[in-house]
């Protein structure tokens, strides 16, 4: 199976956030039209109940603009009552299954409907954290999905030392986002380098670092920074992304490529433009790289 063949779009690149005061919704039904005219075939699931909740109604809307569902995103509080958290997990999984999805990708949500705050665990909610991953694990392959845990900005894992104590902790697989690794201070060539066989999903972002070291620096917000610019098209920003790539491909990754430059808009865009336009430069961009890694491969042999 080629990379081609495992490419999605995701919702949030065209500013559909989880987030109650993100920014403006375009509507489903646009969404899905752009992602195809784009030139993607499968697509991440956004936020609850932004497509159907009903696994069936879900398929049947995907099917209706020639997409598959690849894998679903939940932000869920994981060291605070585990039962509430393992519970969101299970319908979430389930429901992907039965939409055909592969994988629920989870990340370590922090109380509150925003990613601009900080937090540091203590030892407890670090025990309580892996544990409920441990759980969540099961529970996906109970679906016949892969669980991969998101490091994310605002959340309780989003610094380098952070996610190198997950990874201590846990034997969760990782989603490797490049922004949001990037932003909170790993390197993701040298994580990929270090753990390749730990990445069991992948976001690929492109950055501009100017704009990540200043929320890095808590100089400004997370939510100002992506309305500033902060996620570029793939090649357009500061990341190494054939790096990456160069890594995923050495370390045998063959899963999905979800290609996000999240966003957060005030109203619909021209037709076209816009979030259209930065994802069809993306995947472009994707296609020329990964057929330079098959090329790759090709000569080693």
């Amino acid at each position: 199976m080629t990379w081609a063949s495992r490419v999605a779009a995701a919702p949030i690149s065209w500013g559909v956030s989880e987030l109650g005061s993100w920014g403006y919704r375009m509507s489903p039904q646009r969404v899905l039209d752009e992602m195809k005219a784009v030139g993607f075939d499968a697509t991440e699931l956004g936020p609850p109940g932004y497509l159907p909740r009903d696994p069936r109604a879900c398929r049947e809307l995907l099917d209706q603009y020639g997409l598959r569902l690849a894998a679903g995103f939940l932000a869920a509080v994981l060291h605070e009552s585990p039962s509430a958290a393992l519970g969101e997990i299970e319908a979430q999984a389930r429901m992907l299954a039965a939409a055909g999805a592969e994988q629920l990708v989870v990340a370590a949500a922090l109380p509150g409907d925003t990613y601009d705050g900080h937090h540091e665990l203590s030892s407890e909610a670090w025990r309580e954290l892996a544990m409920t991953l441990t759980v969540a694990e099961n529970v996906a392959a109970s679906h016949g999905l892969g669980l991969a845990f998101h490091p994310h900005a605002g959340t309780a894992v989003e610094t380098q030392d952070q996610v190198l104590r997950l990874l201590e902790i846990s034997d969760v697989d990782l989603c490797l986002d490049t922004g949001h690794l990037l932003i909170g201070g790993t390197d993701p060539v040298g994580l990929v380098a270090h753990v390749g066989s730990r990445i069991g999903h992948v976001h690929l972002k492109d950055v501009n670092v100017e704009i990540a070291a200043l929320v890095r620096a808590r100089e400004i917000s997370y939510t100002d920074a992506v309305r500033q610019g902060l996620y570029q098209p793939l090649g357009q920003g500061g990341l190494d992304i054939d790096a990456v790539l160069n890594g995923l491909r050495k370390a045998g990754y063959g899963g999905w490529f979800v290609l996000e430059q999240d966003t957060a808009l005030t109203a619909d865009p021209e037709p076209g433009r816009g979030p259209a336009e930065a994802a069809r430069q993306s995947l472009e961009y994707f296609r020329i790289s990964g057929a330079k890694q098959h090329i790759s491969a090709s000569q080693e042999e």
